[in-house]
């Protein structure tokens, strides 16, 4: 087990190193970094912000519903919601969702593109496929989902704005000064290094499946469920990690 762990860490590291290679076309590979983001990352917005808005509204209701005591002001359900959004859901809980979508996309396309010998065919024209096809989408997740990140708090927010409204469980005005007490602007910052971090996981994890795949259409299924399961586990372990250096 360990020497397959070392064998497959030492393979990842020199995709790697192919993938940061210096790009052998600028424009193209500029090109190809907004064609990923429009594929990768602006076509997640809509499931990003589906479920950010209810799970706004749940945190709210479930923090009305344990917040019993007459003694605790109301205004600290508006303050729990947005900082169980800031420091866990909007960055490790949208990952863990990211990497079903995106890391699925990418690994299947790319395991797709080596059974019917694409890649192959690109190396014998002499051009770096692993800088050309991943270095694109490490970048425009790498560098825009945080910004997913920041969207993903807003709605939720909003959400949770929402079903007080329609609910009337809390006023409002007591909502929008829990959103606004004792507000740490270092947890935006922290949220936005670990979105980046593990887009970096997910992206990189499922692009080296997806490129080593091998064994047929059965292959890249099996390719696309190794990545989205190594890349989960890996946000998980980094969450911690970057939780006890950043905290």
């Amino acid at each position: 087990m360990i020497k397959n762990f070392l064998y497959e860490t030492g393979r990842y590291l020199l995709f790697l190193r192919r993938v940061f290679s210096r790009p052998e076309k600028w424009r193209l590979s500029v090109r190809q970094f907004f064609v990923e983001t429009e594929k990768l990352v602006i076509n997640s917005i809509p499931l990003i912000a589906l479920i950010s808005v209810f799970i706004g509204a749940v945190l709210v209701i479930q923090t009305s519903n344990n917040m019993t005591s007459p003694f605790l002001p109301k205004m600290y359900i508006g303050y729990m919601t947005r900082e169980s959004l800031i420091l866990e859901f909007c960055s490790t809980m949208v990952c863990l969702i990211l990497a079903g979508k995106i890391g699925s996309n990418i690994s299947s396309e790319l395991g797709t593109m080596r059974i019917t010998e694409q890649i192959d065919a690109m190396e014998m024209m002499g051009i770096n496929s692993a800088n050309f096809l991943v270095l694109p989408k490490i970048l425009a997740t790498t560098i825009l989902n945080p910004l997913l990140t920041l969207m993903s708090f807003i709605v939720g927010l909003l959400g949770g704005y929402l079903i007080i409204v329609l609910t009337g469980m809390i006023k409002v005005s007591d909502y929008l000064t829990g959103i606004q007490f004792a507000f740490n602007g270092y947890y935006i910052t922290y949220s936005l290094i670990k979105t980046a971090v593990f887009s970096f996981i997910i992206s990189s994890i499922s692009a080296f499946y997806g490129y080593c795949a091998t064994g047929g259409s059965l292959g890249v299924g099996r390719s696309a469920t190794k990545a989205i399961v190594v890349a989960s586990a890996l946000i998980l372990t980094f969450n911690l990690i970057l939780t006890r250096i950043m905290l």
